[in-house]
């Protein structure tokens, strides 16, 4: 008998060892839908990797921020710098920053049409400055606008370039009027508004012209299952992840 019940808790352990239950969990993310395409793509790898399951909602660069500040922090919550007023709200732990990407302004004219110098700040001032008509998204309706406005103070140009931006409420809208000739220049992140075919990118601007954002997450401070969320932002972070980022013109953190 004794040895009939050695050999069943061996045969068990074997079976435990043979057949690992891998735990699952479900965890939600809040992120900004300009970097949608390849958030998708990096949640279903690492879904696969892990076997846990990863809700992400997603939001313009500026309502995640107004989200978070609001109080309605996801588990993860992705957002373009710079968040503040996030910050504020105590509900996001300020010691799991982690930058994952970044993001660049980039410039973009119509199809065919003449292409101005953009490779250094004396360059992109003549640019702007000669540009007769320019859009970007409303910097109240988008993140995009105020990288704009953050860049023309920069260049010290904002009181002349400012009057001739036609402020528009979306990605979309900017790539459409520039393709139909209505705005000379298209000013936005370079991933998303710079694939209409009937517009030309010229690049992204010098990071002495407009600071790359910060593409950061936090972790809510009611996260649900820690373990899970701080392995996600280490797994969006990582260099495993570049080639993902860099498919989507995004640029890696690493």
């Amino acid at each position: 008998m004794k040895h009939l019940l050695s050999s069943l808790v061996i045969v068990a352990l074997a079976l435990g060892i043979s057949l690992p239950v891998r735990s699952q969990a479900q965890i939600s993310v809040l992120c900004p839908n300009p970097i949608q395409e390849a958030m998708d793509k990096l949640v279903a790898s690492f879904e696969a990797k892990t076997g846990n399951s990863v809700k992400v909602t997603y939001g313009s660069g500026l309502s995640t921020r107004k989200t978070v500040a609001s109080g309605q922090a996801l588990d993860v919550s992705i957002m373009f710098a710079p968040f503040p007023e996030a910050l504020a709200t105590g509900n996001i732990d300020p010691k799991s920053a982690t930058v994952i990407a970044r993001l660049r302004l980039g410039v973009a004219v119509q199809k065919g049409a003449p292409k101005p110098d953009i490779s250094t700040p004396d360059a992109v001032r003549k640019t702007l400055l000669n540009a007769k008509s320019i859009t970007s998204v409303d910097p109240a309706q988008g993140s995009a606008g105020g990288i704009v406005l953050a860049a023309l103070d920069k260049l010290g140009i904002t009181d002349q370039v400012k009057p001739k931006i036609k402020w528009v409420s979306n990605a979309n809208l900017v790539q459409d009027a520039v393709a139909k000739g209505e705005a000379e220049i298209a000013l936005g992140p370079y991933l998303n508004e710079m694939r209409n075919p009937g517009i030309d990118p010229l690049g992204t601007l010098p990071p002495d012209v407009s600071t790359p954002v910060d593409i950061t997450g936090f972790l809510s401070t009611n996260v649900q299952d820690p373990k899970i969320a701080t392995a996600l932002l280490a797994y969006l972070s990582s260099h495993e992840v570049a080639p993902i980022y860099q498919a989507a013109k995004i640029f890696p953190a690493h």
